[in-house]
């Protein structure tokens, strides 16, 4: 990283990061990565060769940690790897670049679309205000504009994804568009869609604590087990009186797994079973069958072993004569 010397000793001099930084970038980087970043800003001003190793001593972290915060950093765009070393990337010039074209190509549909749409122009004003305290990067403005277009959100819901993320503490634009992308395809359009949806994974998750503590699970569940009972809930369309019903059939089992449980419940759901009642009737009827066919197995048996003793006999007398 070669940058002019400045003239001024190191007590008088000051290290500037744009706001554009603070707007767009600095809620997605781990404190670990962002010491790094922060550091690497310093020392650009100095032209100085510094190896990773020496930024490892220097920082007091591991050089591994390093390593992938130089990787992240690049990923994301902070930074440019070189021959011979890294460059700090321009962040308001990058900024200006991605923007301009756009904002010539879609300035008359934006002034039209606000002139029509009051309402999602008040809605992402809101947002700005309530979630960016009036400084909300630019980027932001086409990512919402992006999943207005391509999930349809009407603005009660756009209002509703920021809040969501807001009150998780997750404002960066990774966790925003994965819950964006998420309600996307659930088909989330409205506020009674959202309303719906938001029953429907409050269920889910009550029903997944209840199984979890039922089963002694005292750590949760694993993906996999959750998927199961997702399965069993969203496709299936079964809630917990039927799961218990599979759950309680599983207590003679030593150790249950969530594949016999699987099995279980998806065999209800091939016969077309609906309600408690038809899988209990369905249950009983399957016990008397293994009934009779033990008792009828138990009766051949009974009946192979009296006639071996009788031909045992009969060949008994027949050398006796």
């Amino acid at each position: 990283m070669k940058i002019e010397q400045t003239e001024k000793a190191l007590i008088f001099s000051e290290t500037s990061i744009p706001d554009i930084f603070f707007a767009e970038h600095l809620s997605q980087i781990p404190g670990e990565y962002l010491k790094v970043y922060m550091y690497m800003v310093f020392l650009s001003k100095y032209g100085k060769d510094m190896k990773l190793n020496d930024l490892s001593k220097k920082l007091n972290i591991p050089l591994n940690t390093i390593q992938e915060a130089t990787k992240f950093l690049e990923d994301n765009g902070l930074i440019t790897k070189k021959t011979t070393g890294f460059v700090l990337v321009d962040l308001q010039e990058k900024t200006l670049h991605e923007l301009y074209t756009p904002n010539l190509t879609q300035s008359a549909e934006t002034v039209e679309k606000t002139a029509k749409n009051k309402t999602r122009a008040k809605a992402i004003e809101h947002i700005n205000n309530m979630y960016f305290q009036g400084i909300m990067g630019p980027s932001w403005y086409n990512d919402i504009d992006l999943w207005f277009k391509k999930y349809s959100f009407d603005e009660q819901v756009m209002i509703s994804l920021f809040d969501y993320c807001y009150n998780k503490s997750a404002m960066h634009r990774n966790y925003v568009k994965a819950v964006a992308d998420a309600w996307g395809a659930h088909n989330i359009k409205t506020w009674n869609d959202l309303e719906n949806y938001t029953q429907q994974e409050d269920k889910m998750l009550k029903t997944k604590k209840l199984i979890a503590k039922k089963l002694g699970k005292r750590n949760g569940l694993t993906e996999y087990e959750e998927s199961y009972i997702e399965d069993w809930v969203m496709n299936f369309g079964y809630d917990m009186n039927i799961i218990e019903i599979a759950l309680k059939r599983s207590t003679f089992k030593q150790s249950v797994t969530f594949e016999y449980l699987n099995n279980m419940i998806k065999d209800w759901h091939e016969h077309g079973f609906k309600t408690p009642e038809e899988i209990n009737s369905f249950i009983e009827e399957r016990n008397k069958q293994n009934k009779d066919v033990k008792n009828l197995i138990k009766n051949v048996s009974k009946a192979n072993f009296e006639q071996r003793n009788y031909d045992n006999l009969d060949f008994l007398y027949a050398n006796n004569k």
